[in-house]
């Protein structure tokens, strides 16, 4: 009995225990929920200080301010945005400084990726945004950039020491704030020098580290633009371009806080004569800043997706189905085609076509369905490609079921679509291209559809119509990359339609008649057809098709295959 009663009171005493202990634990993680919403409540009013730092393409060269009008989803990012801090210092030897905090704006009508950037993280995160920007045209990392011994221009020093005034003037105002992350852009002037190109990895895992150090900020997040290849430095420069690559993809697969943030698809500023330029200018520094904005909000998981499904499949179970894949560079993809301007031009084509199909890749994987989607507008930066009046124009007069699968990379030349590829090997889309064609049938026969090729809809490349070693290969190249294409697909008679929009004028590259080049590959090739899109409403600029016309290269290249029926 007596050992029932003890063993009754220690049971007792440790049940008493147990739950003096559960209410203990319960009271702290009560106190620790409070608390945490306590900070959550404050951290809204917590500043979020975003560093931007790099060369040319961070400065914002050749882009101008007056021509944020003419790309309407950037609208309005030509006036100050009052409820952004930004302090800077821009340039090399004559700097344009804020000295002190000022409203974020364009510094000497010059367009930066942080104009984008701060109006789209402020509409989605409560808390303030302030920009800190330390950039200069022709810098080197190995030199200039140089976090140990910097020369030149001396930029790690400098930036360094605009961070810490501009930080140290917050904390004389008692405002609360946090380093959120570095976006830098920075490389094409490593690969001028060898020895700055070979170590370009290896000095860029240096300066993450040095950044962290200096600012005292073990876990600081840094985003790596990458370098635009849609320039002329992209092409002719390709294989130096291609090593800088490769020690930025290294450091950011190895540092879990270093992301890399692909660039190759936006817009690039077109220049005089043939067309190519250096620079991405207004519209690719608006959509730079964007690309760096989406990383972030990822990061904090901000990040909003639109959502387009298909709201019934629209085909009968068992019924055929004609494929149709369109390809292409950057106006294929649609790159200056804005669905703002598409509301008063063809409004009809904003609204989701339910009734086809429709599964993309684009900016060479940028972008992608997550899977089969209604046709409409779903390009990155409101922009669509001309799948949308190509689709109608089918529908309208070929009976059946159509379903249209796109596959695009506006950052590439027509040598990344060739079987061999580059030298450059992460460009080469061949590859990904076929896969993502045998993919889109083979999906459509696992839902019990028998599938019909209906043919590849090529638009050539603009660039490669452009530089005179380019231009000279160009027909040899599509020819290359249709024959392997029905090999790997094991469609001997595919059709291949390749469109062509009037070829770059300029006594640069007239000698090089790449238009009656294609026209001989045509005559060869019974499958393939060549259409010339040389009636096109008329473009601003060269290379770049915009809205009007891409909804009526979708037309034209939609009536030829009709016609060959």
């Amino acid at each position: 009995m007596t050992t029932h009663l003890n063993r009754y009171k220690k049971l007792k005493a440790r049940d008493s225990t147990v739950m003096k202990l559960t209410r203990i634990a319960c009271m702290v993680i009560a106190i620790t929920l409070l608390i945490s919403a306590a900070t959550n409540a404050d951290d809204d009013e917590t500043v979020r200080v975003f560093i931007f730092a790099g060369q040319s393409n961070m400065v914002g060269s050749d882009s101008k301010v007056k021509d944020i009008k003419r790309f309407l989803p950037f609208a309005g990012l030509e006036s100050a945005q009052t409820g952004v801090k930004f302090s800077y210092s821009i340039g090399r030897q004559r700097k344009m400084t804020s000295n002190g905090w000022v409203d974020l704006q364009p510094v000497n009508n010059v367009v930066g990726p942080e104009l984008s950037f701060a109006r789209k993280v402020s509409r989605n995160i409560d808390a303030p945004v302030a920009i800190i920007k330390c950039a200069a045209g022709g810098t080197h990392l190995g030199g200039d950039w140089n976090p140990d011994e910097p020369i030149g221009f001396k930029m790690y020093p400098l930036a360094m020491e605009l961070i810490r005034s501009s930080l140290a003037d917050l904390d004389r105002q008692k405002i609360p704030y946090r380093i959120e992350g570095v976006m830098w852009h920075q490389g094409e002037n490593d690969m001028f020098k060898p020895e700055y190109m070979a170590n370009y990895g290896k000095n860029l895992e240096n300066f993450l580290a040095k950044w962290r150090r200096d600012l005292k900020a073990p876990k600081l997040k840094f985003y790596i633009g990458e370098l635009c290849t849609k320039t002329i430095w992209g092409m002719d420069l390709r294989p130096r371009m291609y090593a800088i690559s490769k020690g930025q993809k290294a450091v950011t697969r190895a540092d879990p806080l270093a992301e890399y943030i692909p660039t190759s698809h936006v817009g690039v500023e077109i220049g005089r004569g043939v067309g190519l330029h250096y620079h991405y200018g207004t519209l690719g520094q608006l959509e730079h800043g964007v690309n760096y904005a989406d990383a972030y909000l990822r990061t904090i998981g901000k990040s909003k997706q639109i959502a387009r499904p298909l709201k019934k499949w629209p085909y009968k179970k068992g019924s055929k189905i004609k494929l149709f894949v369109l390809a292409g560079h950057r106006n294929m993809e649609g790159e200056r085609a804005f669905t703002q301007e598409l509301k008063s031009l063809d409004s009809g084509l904003l609204t989701d076509n339910q009734s086809i199909a429709y599964k993309y890749s684009i900016g060479g994987g940028y972008k992608t369905s997550v899977d089969w989607e209604p046709l409409g507008p779903a390009g990155y930066y409101d922009t669509f490609g001309p799948e949308l009046s190509f689709g109608r124009t089918l529908q309208n007069k070929l009976p059946g079921n159509i379903a249209i699968a796109k596959f695009t990379h506006s950052g590439s030349q027509m040598n990344d679509w060739t079987p061999e590829g580059s030298m450059a090997k992460t460009r080469h889309i061949y590859p990904r291209f076929i896969s993502f064609v045998k993919k889109s049938i083979a999906e459509l026969e696992h839902k019990g559809h028998e599938v019909e090729l209906a043919g590849v809809f090529y638009h050539v490349g603009e660039n490669d119509m452009s530089m005179p070693s380019y231009r000279k290969v160009a027909a040899q190249r599509l020819s290359s990359t249709v024959a392997q294409s029905r090999k790997d697909l094991d469609l001997p008679a595919l059709k291949w339609y390749v469109s062509q929009q009037p070829p770059t004028d300029d006594k640069r590259v007239n000698s090089i008649d790449v238009t009656s080049e294609l026209e001989k590959v045509a005559a060869a090739d019974g499958d393939l057809i060549h259409i010339k899109a040389f009636d096109l409403p008329q473009q601003e600029k060269k290379l770049v098709i915009d809205t009007a016309g891409i909804v009526r290269l979708g037309e034209v290249i939609a009536e030829r295959f009709l016609k060959e029926l």
